[in-house]
């Protein structure tokens, strides 16, 4: 079984006494399901699970369900044994979107408490949207993605004690020994062909061939198409058209998406896609990058919508768009493949899957920087660059943005493939692996506030 690092997250929800239901939201054929299974036959006497979807494709049977004692009449003919109570039931209602009336529901199984429930689904965003009635206050909603590099790692045999003594490295700003940064490197390379999806990495792990490898990026690859073509009859085409589009979007020089390539009409622009946006973002098959003008801490207050890049959501699944079983492409250094766009799209990934929310520079005086995040802990925006080639150190559009003097930032990053560790004019530049260190975490110790004066 993959480790996750959503596992203890979801086991301390679980036996806590919670009052609210979670709901895990997150692509398909990211692990959800089975994780979810995993924790909750373990933890519970009693573990039901129904997946909706199957439900709706098939008999039906939770269709016309529209009250608690509705669902507890169909669980007790769909379960074979009785259940018994919160404290030792647990119910799985998978890809719940699939009947967004059930989505109200939680809010009264939640009140009764009579059991523990669960739910997952793959658009919730979407659901969400659809629902009369949202169950605010009931539910708390918590983000899936494939495995980070890190989780990769873990998969691959690499110990957490031999990450921890490189995490090290990496808060003190110190370079690796060059055999220690070779391999890791080198997984890293792996990682950027095999990607984070669970059956993909399943299948590398089983004999190493890509061929299996790249046979279940193309099904999923395909499966996200199919999603996108039902999700919507009047605008399936046109989602389907815009996911089609990322791959080469991204090859392009400013790498956002054209709005009249989309349809091949003019004077189109965001407002006209919100809504396929929003499905290919909240189904969790792409991430999508905002476009900020005025970097100004926090980055969502001054986020620009018309200016959007997107990315898939596995990097695995772009390698095998663009080179297919050429592993050669990411394995050597080949002068006429520029990994840019795949250095890019790993980024993404990995600070998507660590809680940042995806933003870009756009000026048209000073040029682009590929992400900014927001810098918790120094209230200030943090800018970065990522470089595949050995032209690390030229960055004009970033050094033009830390010279500006109302931006008022001292401190940016760029990732590239060289070992060496160093600082220069507010740059400090590290080698693509230490990515999976940036983490937006809360501290683990309690921030108190100082009493209030007496009035």
């Amino acid at each position: 079984m993959l480790e996750r690092k959503f596992t203890p997250f979801l086991e301390h929800f679980l036996m806590e006494d919670s009052n609210k239901i979670l709901l895990v939201n997150g692509a398909r054929q990211i692990g959800k399901s089975f994780l979810i299974r995993y924790v909750g036959q373990k933890l519970f006497q009693h573990f039901v699970e129904i997946n909706l979807k199957e439900d709706k494709e098939g008999d039906r049977v939770f269709a016309d369900v529209h009250t608690t004692n509705d669902l507890y009449m169909r669980l007790s003919n769909y379960h074979s044994t009785p259940l018994g109570d919160k404290t030792n039931t647990l119910v799985f209602l998978d890809e719940i979107q699939s009947y967004p009336h059930l989505m109200t529901l939680l809010k009264f199984l939640n009140q009764e408490s009579r059991y523990r429930f669960i739910a997952s689904g793959s658009q919730l965003g979407v659901a969400l949207s659809e629902t009369p009635s949202v169950p605010l206050g009931s539910v708390t909603i918590e983000q899936m993605y494939p495995l980070d590099f890190e989780e990769f790692l873990w998969a691959t045999g690499v110990g957490k004690e031999w990450i921890d003594n490189i995490k090290e490295s990496f808060l003190h700003e110190k370079a690796l020994d060059e055999h220690t940064h070779n391999i890791l490197l080198k997984r890293f390379q792996y990682y950027l062909l095999v990607g984070g999806l669970p059956e993909a990495i399943n299948n590398y792990l089983i004999d190493r061939n890509m061929m299996r490898v790249r046979q279940t990026h193309r099904d999923i690859h395909n499966l996200y198409r199919i999603d996108a073509s039902q999700y919507d009859e009047d605008n399936k085409l046109i989602i389907r058209k815009i996911y089609d589009l990322i791959p080469s979007n991204l090859e392009n020089k400013k790498k956002r998406i054209v709005y009249n390539n989309i349809e091949g009409k003019r004077g189109k622009t965001f407002t006209d896609y919100a809504n396929e946006f929003e499905y290919l973002t909240n189904s969790g098959i792409a991430l999508e990058v905002s476009a900020i003008s005025n970097p100004r801490f926090p980055l969502s207050e001054s986020e620009q919508k018309r200016l959007v890049k997107l990315y898939l959501n596995d990097v695995g699944l772009l390698t095998n768009i663009l080179y297919e079983l050429n592993v050669n492409a990411v394995l050597q250094d080949i002068k006429s493949i520029n990994l840019g766009t795949v250095y890019e799209s790993v980024v993404a990934q990995e600070l998507a899957a660590h809680g940042f929310k995806l933003h870009y520079y756009d000026n048209k005086k000073k040029g682009e920087v590929d992400f900014i995040i927001d810098d918790y802990d120094r209230l200030k925006v943090l800018p970065m660059e990522i470089k595949s080639g050995k032209d690390y150190t030229e960055h004009s559009a970033l050094t033009k943005f830390l010279e500006t003097p109302e931006y008022d930032i001292d401190n940016a990053i760029v990732f590239s493939n060289e070992r060496k560790v160093f600082k220069k004019k507010g740059v400090t530049y590290l080698p693509i692996y230490y990515c999976m260190f940036l983490q937006k975490r809360p501290r683990k110790e309690f921030t108190i506030l100082p009493e209030l004066e007496t009035v």
